[in-house]
């Protein structure tokens, strides 16, 4: 071998190990053409090619505009689903025990990662890797999913699509009249202390806040109580955050203080409010204390006040939950609620590009359980139940003093 045959092998010995193969092949054909009589013969011997594939390189160099691909189409090893064509089959049935497969299958009950179908298609007699089963899946239109909240439940009330119609033209007509609509709600509970919130926020690398390992429910651990009110019109939330029971009368006190604070402000000649409500919980239709304590403040107010609740099992329908709810959880993404002075400052920092303005208090009055509203206290509600579905619908209107 020569002294230039060999300073070619030391150089491509060198460069061509960092290159893919269609990168390689134009290389050596450059080298090739460069080295003049007996070229390609003294690339092969110096790299290991073949001729063939370096005639191949000098032809796209030829053509001057060399393809992009590595290899020609069809070049490469054939599709494991071509040598094994009951594969993407099986790999379904995997998936879906309960559909395509055995309801006994041992995956049934097992996390179905691509580790886990790869060591059961082995056990099968398939010959595939892990990363080749992902990308079957992708091949099949599978994706990765967590579970969506969309089920309602059994509950499904023949007039539930009527009932929003009807909540929407209430709603429509008072904000035509520039009346207050307001959308209430209670908030998941929280635990207040060093305790891990669901989340990430953008910290520097390493530096993550540790927070306590457990979070049992405990009694003695201190819970916060958020009640929502959102104002449609305005885009405002209030958000009164409680520290004892979710009762009725914890929930009018926050529509009080929310009018206190924010309503009569914005609509000093308002003498309608139209509350928009689930049908459960502290606010829910069936709760007498729920009636008789928005009647007491309908008389302190000289307000008249309707409320619509939206039927049973709808309550993510609700405009609270996505317009004032989902940005407050957004926003105190990954961040411990420490205390209660945390949870207001995080509820009250919460914005949006749209213009979304939330105030918060705390509120820490102790409410207690179990009040009992006699029939007689009823009756004398100025309650007037709407004449479509009285239930859900119904209207509160001021009462004169007795004195």
């Amino acid at each position: 071998m020569d002294l230039r045959e060999k300073a070619l092998r030391e150089k491509l010995a060198v460069v061509l190990p960092l290159m893919n193969e269609r990168q390689r092949r134009i290389v050596a054909a450059v080298e090739a053409r460069g080295y003049g009589r007996g070229g390609v013969q003294a690339v092969a011997r110096a790299t290991g090619m073949s001729r063939q594939t370096i005639y191949r390189g000098l032809a796209d160099l030829e053509a001057g505009a060399p393809s992009e691909r590595v290899r020609a189409a069809g070049g490469g090893r054939k599709r494991l689903s071509a040598h094994q064509p009951r594969l993407a089959e099986t790999l379904e049935a995997l998936i879906e025990p309960t559909v395509r497969g055995d309801p006994q299958s041992p995956l049934r009950w097992t996390s179905r990662s691509t580790r886990t179908l790869e060591a059961a298609l082995a056990q099968a007699g398939y010959t595939i890797s892990y990363h080749t089963v992902a990308n079957l899946l992708h091949e099949l239109d599978y994706t990765l999913q967590g579970n969506r909240k969309s089920s309602e439940g059994t509950v499904d009330h023949a007039d539930r699509d009527a009932q929003f119609r009807y909540i929407s033209d209430q709603a429509s007509a008072a904000l035509r009249g520039r009346l207050p609509v307001i959308s209430v709600d209670t908030k998941k509970k929280e635990l207040v202390g060093n305790y891990k919130n669901a989340g990430q926020q953008w910290r520097p690398k390493g530096d993550a806040i540790e927070v306590l390992t457990h979070d049992f429910p405990d009694p003695e651990v201190p819970k916060a109580v958020p009640y929502g009110v959102y104002d449609i019109g305005q885009n405002t939330g209030w958000v009164n955050v409680g520290m004892s029971s979710d009762t009725a009368e914890f929930a009018v006190e926050s529509i009080r203080q929310w009018w206190r604070h924010m309503g009569r402000p914005r609509y000093p000649r308002a003498r309608r409010l139209l509350i928009c409500a689930d049908s459960g919980g502290s606010n829910g239709y069936r709760l007498s204390l729920w009636k008789r304590e928005l009647q007491t403040f309908a008389t302190e107010q000289g307000l008249t006040i309707t409320v619509c609740h939206f039927p049973p099992g709808t309550s993510k329908w609700n405009k609270i939950e996505h317009r004032l709810f989902s940005f407050i959880t957004m926003n105190w993404r990954g961040q411990p609620l420490t205390d209660y002075r945390t949870i207001v400052n995080l509820i009250a920092g919460t914005k949006t590009r749209t213009g979304l303005i939330v105030k918060a208090r705390l509120d820490r009055k102790t409410y207690k359980r179990g009040i009992k509203v006699s029939a007689q206290e009823m009756k004398a509600l100025a309650l007037e139940p709407h004449p479509f579905h009285g239930e859900w619908n119904y209207t509160l209107r001021p009462q004169r003093s007795s004195a």
